[in-house]
């Protein structure tokens, strides 16, 4: 019994009452920036010529499926956000309601997700760093381009201007949460005026012919795609993370979740439609910068640069906010006993974990400058999809158990809507390859081994209960 041991949702609530360490900082517009900055990136950018080459014009029956299955998890990451205001996001929800064990695995899950996707998102960035570069004609020195054979026949080693854009992330994190904010918000509304601007100018070069057929591989293509470009709208949950910087989270957590997930969904259906319209699906093949692509088959060459501009802007905010995730997360984790608490050390000045943001943030940069892109791509999106299942029902077990707890924000249709949460993500895991699932179950199983050998023993539930 002891593994499904909960923290009590009370004490969690007089704790986020009582507690001084992280500066309450952010506003229902800030967090709505910090979701959008986390989730226009790689996806709109990169994944969308991916997803095309499998789902064809029915791309945007992707993104919409992509979108459902996220909607229906952020109104349930909504209502637990409004009622613990505590940093951690899913995982504190989980250890109120399946308990220790099922939190840790779904904490775990988080580490994959912000980890390997910030690193990603590094190497993503360095590809269009690299690209403007060379439109000035200055190139770096070919080994210090990618990692170690990402460039088949080319003699690479590592991957410079991914590990210094993480450390430069790393950096503004650990100086404030203020600080990161104006930084993202500047950048989330340049990076947004790029896309509606390819939106107002690419719609008149759409040539209907091309979204005929409309889905030459069918549904299982369409539910293919879903699957992909599922990784364009990791980051609304980060927003949840940001609960105990937020000045009234009860009102703004929801607002964030909701409107950054909402604006992101429709500007992807679009840019999609217009993409699919201007460039023949099956130019897409082999294609890292499809929206310039199709600026480029416009006849609209000179707007290319700025797309590449926004791109680059896109990325770094992406960067930003998954980093600031997996240290809220750490730092959850580490505050209940089930990680050391080198990962709860809030610095006095910045008011930040500054221990773990250089320690998590030298990570990613060191991962970002060796490890290639697509091995780090394979394993973002099965453990999200877990950690969405879980939540949606935690939501319904809460409900059934605790159905007087003062809740700001409700998620409607309650079991109905996390049932589809649940529905929609594990139909989403199913479409994912057995290699994919292969490395999911070895890093559980990892897991288990340090919470086994190290958390279980050292949880401050444990040392309660002794």
């Amino acid at each position: 019994m002891s593994l499904m041991r909960k923290k009590s949702v009370q004490g969690m609530l007089e704790f986020a009452q009582t507690s001084q360490g992280l500066r309450k900082e952010l506003t229902a517009f800030d967090l709505t920036m910090l979701g959008i900055g986390a989730i226009i990136g790689t996806g709109i950018f990169v994944l969308t010529g991916t997803g095309a080459t499998v789902a064809g014009p029915g791309l945007v029956l992707s993104f919409i499926i992509g979108a459902m299955a996220c909607g229906f998890a952020a109104l349930c990451y909504a209502e637990f956000a409004a009622m613990l205001p505590i940093s951690g996001s899913t995982y504190t929800y989980a250890y109120a309601t399946l308990g220790e064990l099922v939190a840790w695995i779904i904490g775990w899950d988080l580490m994959l997700e912000y980890l390997l996707a910030s690193s990603a998102v590094s190497v993503g960035w360095s590809g269009y760093f690299q690209s403007l570069l060379g439109g000035f004609g200055i190139h770096l020195p070919q080994a210090l381009t990618a990692a170690a054979g990402a460039i088949p026949g080319k003699d690479t080693l590592f991957n410079l201007p991914a590990f210094c854009i993480a450390m430069v992330i790393t950096a503004l994190l650990a100086f404030g949460i203020k600080e990161s904010k104006r930084v993202n918000n500047i950048v989330v509304l340049i990076k947004v005026a790029v896309v509606v601007l390819f939106i107002v100018i690419g719609v008149w070069h759409v040539k209907p012919v091309n979204w005929s057929p409309a889905l030459p591989y069918g549904m299982p293509g369409v539910f293919h795609g879903a699957a992909i470009v599922f990784f364009s709208f990791l980051g609304f949950d980060a927003v949840t993370c940001a609960a105990e910087e937020v000045k009234d989270p009860a009102r703004d957590i929801p607002k964030g979740v909701i409107w950054s997930l909402a604006i992101c969904s429709v500007l992807y259906v679009i840019v999609s439609a217009i993409m699919t319209g201007i460039v023949p699906y099956a130019q897409f093949t082999g294609i890292d910068h499809p929206v310039s692509l199709a600026l480029q088959v416009a006849k609209l060459d000179w707007f290319a640069g700025f797309v590449d501009l926004g791109a680059i802007l896109g990325m770094m905010t992406v960067i930003l906010v998954m980093t600031y995730g997996q240290t809220r997360i750490l730092l959850a984790m580490s505050r209940d006993g089930l990680l050391p608490a080198i990962f709860s050390d809030i610095n006095p000045k910045y008011g930040t974990p500054y221990k773990a943001t250089w320690l998590i943030g030298t990570l990613i940069a060191l991962i970002a400058g060796f490890v290639p892109l697509h091995t780090l791509a394979e394993l973002v999106n099965i453990g999200t999809l877990a950690a969405f299942s879980l939540i949606a029902l935690a939501v319904i077990i809460l409900r059934k158990r605790e159905p007087n707890l003062p809740r700001k924000f409700y998620c409607p249709g309650v079991p109905y809507i996390p049932a589809l949460a649940i529905i929609f993500c594990v139909f989403l895991m199913t479409q994912l390859s057995g290699m994919t699932w292969l490395c999911f179950v070895v890093w559980l199983l990892i897991g288990l081994v340090v919470y086994f050998g190290y958390s279980r023993r050292n949880s401050l539930l444990h040392k309660k209960a002794a």
